[in-house]
């Protein structure tokens, strides 16, 4: 019985340690583990967030449409458009999946939403007279900041309001 139990562990631990492997490569991702969720580097944003470096070929692109709302609320329809990537739930685990995630939209730097959907309405109070600047930045669910070259994947557009 003993000489059983040696070939059954010694049977089991290639296929224990090839399990690790597969797994620590992305088991689990929606693209079967072929793109890989990057490496996290000391560089942070002004929150504190710290990058995620990933390939060029593996990045996800963001955009900014900013429209005028007409009427008396104003305001203006913000779409951000991606490529690459998936917005995931809110309910979503705290982990970093290769083209997943949330953005972050910022207004002059200051944060003014964590979007999983396309579209934002922004409100005509939120801006002051003068020329602004909205960006989109794109995060996995595990908050660190996608990034390419050690620059975060994000677009800015500019947004005129005037009184």
């Amino acid at each position: 019985m003993p000489s059983v139990r040696r070939s059954i562990r010694a049977a089991a631990a290639p296929l224990l340690t090839c399990a690790l492997l597969a797994g620590a490569a992305g088991c689990g991702d929606d693209d079967g583990g072929r793109r890989h969720a990057g490496e996290v580097i000391d560089r942070t944003d002004d929150e504190g967030r710290h990058y995620r470096r990933i390939s060029d070929e593996d990045a996800p692109e963001v955009g900014v449409i900013v429209k005028p709302r007409t009427g008396p609320a104003g305001g203006w329809d913000v779409r951000i458009w991606i490529r690459r990537f998936r917005l995931s739930p809110p309910d979503a685990p705290a982990r970093a999946v290769a083209g997943r995630g949330y953005a972050r939209l910022y207004l002059d730097g200051r944060c003014l939403a964590r979007l999983r959907a396309v579209d934002y309405r922004l409100p005509g109070d939120r801006v002051g007279r003068g020329t602004h600047h909205l960006t989109a930045r794109l995060y996995a669910d595990d908050h660190t900041v996608w990034a390419v070259a050690d620059e975060p994947v994000e677009a800015t557009a500019d947004l005129t309001a005037s009184p």
